[in-house]
């Protein structure tokens, strides 16, 4: 696979806008580990190599364990090995990810604001919405994730 074209160099002002959406959401007060779960398992749910690559080494240098990440795709299995609010955002993010086929439905709503407030809701659906964005932006131009540009050289 190679880079179709490089996004950031074509449309600057397009890029410097998501990253300002970026920006809003790192200091949205929503914890950086929860938001980068969410992120991993929307570019899990797309399919992003690019991004699983970049989130999966961003949540192991911040400390998560690897049996963690291992296990997200299947975090409604995993136990308690996700907290309520991990469980809560990540189930939110699946049913906004796949808004076409789910609609989002009221009991996933009320479900998740069980557990967050109006503002975090807000917060974490942007997140949801800005990693859905940049999945489609590094498949549509097809970024080579860093694994991959390693093994390369």
């Amino acid at each position: 696979m190679s880079e179709r074209l490089n996004y950031n160099h074509v449309a600057p002002a397009g890029a410097k806008a998501l990253g300002g959406v970026y920006g809003y959401v790192v200091q949205s007060g929503l914890p950086a580990t929860l938001v980068n779960l969410v992120y991993l398992r929307v570019s899990q749910i797309n399919n992003c190599a690019y991004c699983l690559d970049m989130h999966t080494r961003d949540l192991l240098k911040s400390g998560q364990k690897t049996e963690k990440l291992a296990l997200l795709q299947a975090w409604a299995e995993a136990g308690h090995l996700f907290d309520a609010r991990e469980r809560a955002a990540l189930a939110w993010a699946e049913t906004v990810t796949r808004v076409a086929d789910t609609n989002v439905p009221d009991e996933a709503y009320q479900a998740a604001r069980k557990v967050f407030s109006e503002r975090e809701l807000v917060d974490l659906t942007i997140a949801i919405s800005l990693m859905n964005a940049y999945n489609r932006m590094a498949i549509s131009f097809r970024n080579t994730p860093q694994a991959a540009i390693e093994k390369a050289a």
